[in-house]
């Protein structure tokens, strides 16, 4: 039990840092901090402190992975494995319809900002999803063929932090494309294709 309630704990104290560092009164903060650099070097931060605050996450599931529930078996394996690499492709597919410079930071250090500096995108994956970067990391942790009690609570803590995060993120999108994102997101599901918002 106590593998599950860490592993939980570690997440929502990642998804805090997580969401603050997110927030645009952080950012606001970087540039009053630091001037023009503290804007230009934001996104690339953001990203740095996101992977390494992730680490711990995982090293608490690492030493205590809980009891097991399942092992899929000899082929479902290989279904979960060829899942989770198509989920690996959707997500390189998504970050290349995005800029992917700019959403790891690396526009920024060499461009000028912009007062909008990405233009919408509705192409490609997302006429299906508005969120296809999450909707692929969804399909990734729980194609796992191996779910302990601790993996489980790993899985939970990701898709409300997602879920969650995607709706500031929708908020954030209505500020910055006004009527424009309003109208797609009338037309297009949030993170699974089809069924609806």
């Amino acid at each position: 039990m106590m593998g599950p309630l860490l592993t939980l704990l570690a997440m929502l104290l990642y998804a805090a840092l997580h969401s603050l560092l997110a927030s645009f009164g952080s950012k606001r903060r970087a540039e009053q901090a630091f001037g023009h650099p503290g804007r230009r070097f934001y996104r690339l931060a953001f990203n740095l402190v996101a992977v390494v605050t992730f680490l711990p996450v995982m090293a608490v599931v690492a030493a205590y992975p809980g009891q097991l529930i399942y092992r899929w078996p000899g082929p479902w394996i290989i279904v979960s494995s060829l899942g989770q690499l198509a989920a690996v492709m959707l997500l390189i597919i998504g970050l290349l319809q995005t800029n992917p410079w700019h959403f790891l930071g690396l526009q920024q250090l060499v461009e000028r900002p912009s007062e909008h500096e990405n233009e919408l995108e509705t192409g490609g994956l997302y006429r299906y999803v508005r969120h296809p970067l999450y909707s692929a990391g969804l399909l990734f942790i729980w194609l796992t063929p191996v779910m302990t009690t601790s993996v489980l609570a790993l899985n939970i803590g990701i898709s409300l932090y997602l879920y969650i995060g995607s709706t500031f993120e929708e908020r954030r999108l209505l500020r910055e494309f006004g009527p424009t994102y309003e109208s797609y997101r009338r037309q297009v599901p949030r993170l699974i294709p089809c069924l609806g918002h």
